[in-house]
């Protein structure tokens, strides 16, 4: 019998052969894998607002769960918007729902995940100043803080207004019985009072004027993400985790040191 032996290249691939092998595998090992098309997302915060902060936070931990880094960019409020809806930035930390009406390159996602009450506050020593909802403000000397949309359109043609550039401003105005009643977000306010060392002499009126539900929003370019942000805004808060989580980051900025002036924005 005679043996009949292959030649040796065809018992063994050709180099570039090997090279198309390779090359073919790395594709499909590409097309396998779940690539984020962006790993950091830049979120309009507006600057020197506290709750703004606080919902920055609260965002920082939802995106955590999805494997995604966030950077907060403070800016003016109405730039803010200006930034976000034009695609500079990825989204806003947090608006009133109605702002998607305003901006439809802006994309709410449709869970709530902080609030703000907007407040009454008045001089502990004031027994003539009775508040119960937006309405009953309207005898009273009333000071609010310009551009922030809660307080503008609560006190909509009310005689007595006076719009002031800062909390600190609007506050300090009270302190010295040149308004009657400021109204400012409950927890921003109690933060405001506890700096300026006016605890003591302003308190708030209880209840809050308004709860407002506040919406984190994406710029349209960013829309995959908003169902994935919805769920675990809705886990989080199915949990108790998102109540908890509020509640430490408030707990915690009220009873630490406060540094440098605060202001506010249209939210």
């Amino acid at each position: 019998m005679i043996a009949i032996r292959r030649p040796r290249f065809c018992r063994a691939p050709t180099f570039w052969a090997k090279c198309l092998g390779l090359l073919i595998g790395s594709l499909i090992g590409l097309a396998s894998m779940d690539v984020p098309a962006q790993t950091v997302l830049r979120i309009a915060r507006i600057a020197d607002v506290p709750d703004q902060e606080v919902g920055a936070e609260i965002l920082a931990v939802v995106y955590a769960k999805l494997g995604i880094h966030v950077e907060f960019v403070d800016v003016p409020a109405k730039r803010s918007l200006i930034e976000s809806s034009s695609g500079h930035l990825d989204g806003e930390v947090q608006r009133v729902l109605d702002v998607q009406r305003e901006y439809p390159t802006l994309i709410a996602v449709k869970e709530p995940f902080n609030y703000i009450e907007p407040t009454a506050f008045v001089k502990t020593s004031s027994f003539n100043v009775n508040v119960n909802g937006w309405e009953s403000l309207r005898p009273y000397r009333i000071g609010i803080v310009r551009g922030v949309g809660s307080s503008e359109r609560g006190t909509a043609g009310m005689p007595q207004v006076e719009a002031t550039a800062t909390m600190d401003q609007m506050m300090l105005m009270l302190a010295g019985d040149r308004i009657d009643v400021a109204v400012n977000d409950l927890f921003s306010g109690m933060l405001v009072l506890r700096r300026l060392g006016l605890d003591e002499q302003l308190q708030a009126v209880s209840p809050p004027l308004q709860h407002i539900d506040m919406y984190h929003f994406l710029n349209v370019r960013n829309r995959e993400l908003v169902p994935r942000v919805e769920a675990v805004i809705r886990e989080m808060r199915a949990s108790g985790e998102l109540e908890a989580l509020r509640a430490q980051i408030t707990h915690r900025m009220l009873n630490e040191p406060l540094q440098g002036s605060t202001s506010a924005g249209q939210q």
